[in-house]
């Protein structure tokens, strides 16, 4: 559905995107993290036909986005953070007129307003003003008026932005039942609703893809992902203290001290990326400094951790990209 080959961004001195080359089969949900000015809204509005790229070819379902501009177009719906909306108008109204937009009329017009509405459960507030809903209700009109020319690929920007809990619920269950026919890109800073909603993640830092993979693998496997809790007691040590033992091993970033009582201390111990497995290197510091280890186990890894660790990296070391390993469909 969306090819990238070598895509290079430009404005004037700033290099926004600096060659990102990427694989989007049909039907896959992928989600785009990344801190602000990672390249990530440049790639999209690239993808999207809205700019040209400097360098380097973007395809949609085998279509030149330069090229072929308005088909591009054409087979996308994109819903920005805020949907735009006409306040006074009537939601059966507004998605009416947005169809008419999309050169809809007649019979043609009628069924997509019916569809779209059925998708994005609207039935009940069809006659109501767009004005007086709530934000979870406004959020589903404007991802109906996305619906409306049935696209094959759905642009979301932060499509939960604002809503309370149980319409956060509703808007991703919403999201996941559209998936199927149509590829998603999912624009978000919400780590865990993309970490639910998405089969694929691509975090974006200095105009790269700095990882791209699914959820699970990028917890699991990306380097960078060891930390430690370890239940420890200083009590008939050799005269170093848990946090001095567990600080002079190799590779180590951090340690986070706990006090438990006055015999026991939780630390949380924070290893460099390619660490590797270090429960033992552990256990043997701690013997060696007669330390007392009640509890060691290594501690359970969140997109949110695999995200501050990758971007603290790239800010140290650019080429980063080269050395993550990629999800199948990765260039």
């Amino acid at each position: 559905m969306i090819e990238l080959r070598d895509v290079q961004k430009h404005f004037g001195t700033v290099h926004a995107v600096r060659g990102v080359s990427l694989d989007v089969p049909a039907g896959q949900i992928v989600g785009i993290l990344g801190p602000n000015g990672a390249g990530k809204t440049t790639t999209v509005r690239m993808i999207a036909g809205a700019i040209p790229p400097s360098s380097g070819s973007v395809r949609v379902s085998g279509l030149d986005s330069v090229r072929d501009t308005i088909e591009v177009r054409r087979a996308i719906g994109y819903l920005p953070e805020s949907a735009p909306l006409y306040r006074e108008m009537k939601v059966g109204d507004y998605l009416a007129h947005r169809a008419g937009l999309q050169g809809l009329r007649g019979t043609a017009r009628r069924r997509a307003v019916d569809s779209a509405a059925e998708q994005c459960h609207l039935g009940e507030v069809m006659r109501r003003r767009t004005g007086q809903l709530s934000k979870g209700y406004r959020q589903r009109v404007g991802l109906a008026s996305v619906l409306l020319h049935d696209p094959k690929l759905l642009i979301l920007d932060e499509p939960t932005s604002g809503l309370d809990p149980e319409q956060i619920a509703e808007t991703r269950g919403l999201i996941r039942a559209l998936a199927g026919r149509r590829t998603m890109l999912l624009v978000s800073h919400i780590l865990p609703e993309v970490e639910r909603v998405c089969d694929r993640i691509l975090l974006f830092a200095r105009g790269r893809v700095q990882a791209d993979g699914p959820p699970g693998t990028l917890m699991g496997e990306l380097p960078g992902a060891g930390r430690y809790t370890v239940e420890a007691s200083s009590a008939g040590s050799l005269g170093a203290s848990a946090e001095m033992v567990f600080g002079a091993l190799p590779g180590v970033e951090s340690v986070e001290a706990t006090p438990l009582n006055e015999s026991w201390t939780r630390y949380l111990i924070a290893f460099a990326p390619s660490a590797g497995d270090q429960r033992e290197s552990i256990a043997l510091a701690a013997r060696s400094a007669n330390l007392l280890i009640r509890e060691l186990r290594p501690q359970a890894t969140t997109l949110e951790d695999v995200y501050l660790r990758l971007m603290a990296y790239a800010e140290n070391d650019p080429g980063l990209s080269s050395r993550a390993a990629p999800a199948a469909g990765a260039a």
